[in-house]
């Protein structure tokens, strides 16, 4: 396998393990995961090395993207800058109840919002 190959290879790991973890966590959210392998099994016949390189830049830049986007996200919540902490809160909990073996219950959110308006 040449050195090109397994930069490709790299790339297209680190994209999908991107994707996976911040876009398509769900299965409704699936598409993207397949959008981004049909381009790579596209593009898998080119000859052109400018081209080639020019298509790895572009989704290794995605790839950055992607992270640095959700970083600053997590950054904004423990901040509390402006954002909505409920997600984050619920996070918290869930780790705080796993560390001791415990799990939380699912509550759905109009069952969550009932309980706001009644306090």
């Amino acid at each position: 396998m040449s050195a090109e190959a397994l930069q490709v290879a790299k790339v297209y790991r680190h994209l999908l393990r991107a994707v996976k973890k911040h876009v398509a966590k769900e299965d409704r959210a699936r598409h993207f995961k397949e959008y981004v392998t049909e381009e790579f099994r596209n593009n898998c016949k080119l000859s052109d090395p400018s081209s080639i390189q020019q298509k790895i830049k572009l989704a290794h830049n995605y790839t950055f993207l992607l992270n640095s986007v959700h970083h600053h996200q997590d950054l904004l919540f423990s901040y509390n800058i402006a954002v909505d902490r409920s997600d984050e809160m619920k996070k918290v909990l869930g780790k705080s109840a796993a560390s001791v073996g415990l799990q939380l219950p699912e509550v759905s959110h109009i069952a969550y919002l009932a309980r706001v308006e009644v306090a």
